[in-house]
């Protein structure tokens, strides 16, 4: 209760104890005549006193309802404070700097036609019989280095990711403070929509690490597959030596 309506209902209460004290002093007694025709009558003092009581009680209650609608604004206009924080530019740029690492994956890109185009040439079904032992070890060089580059792009996704956590541990504390510290509906309402879209974040990193890593092991197995496929082709190549040896005329002295 603020001091304004302390003093506010001091000055009701000394009037209204003012009006039963006139009330009993007047009340018991007759009319009274004065001089010059005067009349003082106590009956209609008593009535003008009540009806004084009763427009004071309700100016009373209209300043009281007053109060409250003030009241009433205040909290309203602390709701609709809007929050002095956002960390929405650190958080795009996390997202951002994430994207660019997968963006940068060696020899072969997250890009469906250039994954086609390199399982058509690199990772064939099968080799024919007339395949080269030059094309079979060219194959095997590319998929090894397909493999290799594969895992060196899945640590670097992971080294950025990591690089991340410390930006996002001072996020989230910025956020629980500005969080706690919220004045209104509407602050508490956006820290905690920022600190959804920091958990974004920390999903789209952990599904950029999953990608690299599930894609160094996706090249790492379509080499072990193929390496198979070519050494039963090189086997078959090695074994299959043609029709043997072939007699034939042979003139040892001219």
């Amino acid at each position: 209760m603020t001091m304004r309506r302390i003093s506010h209902h001091r000055i009701r209460n000394a009037l209204l104890a003012g009006v039963t004290v006139a009330l009993l002093a007047v009340v018991p007694a007759k009319a009274q005549f004065f001089g010059g025709d005067i009349v003082f009558d106590p009956s209609i003092y008593a009535q003008n006193v009540l009806t004084a009581a009763r427009e004071l009680q309700q100016v009373t209650n209209e300043l009281t309802m007053l109060q409250n609608q003030a009241t009433s604004l205040i909290n309203q206009a602390r709701n609709l404070s809007n929050l002095n924080f956002s960390s929405l530019s650190s958080i795009d740029q996390s997202i951002t700097q994430t994207t660019s690492l997968l963006g940068q994956a060696q020899r072969i890109s997250y890009d469906v036609s250039s994954i086609n185009n390199t399982f058509a040439t690199t990772y064939p079904t099968t080799y024919s019989g007339s395949t080269s032992s030059q094309q079979l070890l060219t194959d095997a060089q590319s998929r090894w280095q397909n493999a290799l580059a594969a895992y060196q792009d899945a640590m670097r996704v992971q080294a950025g990711v990591v690089q991340n956590l410390q930006s996002t541990h001072s996020q989230i504390d910025a956020l629980v403070n500005v969080s706690q510290s919220s004045v209104g509906a509407l602050q508490a309402a956006q820290s905690g929509n920022q600190l959804l879209a920091l958990l974004t974040k920390q999903l789209a990193d952990l599904t950029a690490v999953m990608t690299a890593i599930a894609r160094a092991q996706s090249l790492d197995g379509a080499r072990t597959v193929e390496a198979q496929e070519q050494a039963q082709t090189q086997t078959t190549q090695f074994l299959n030596y043609g029709a043997g040896y072939q007699p034939g005329n042979a003139q040892m002295f001219h």
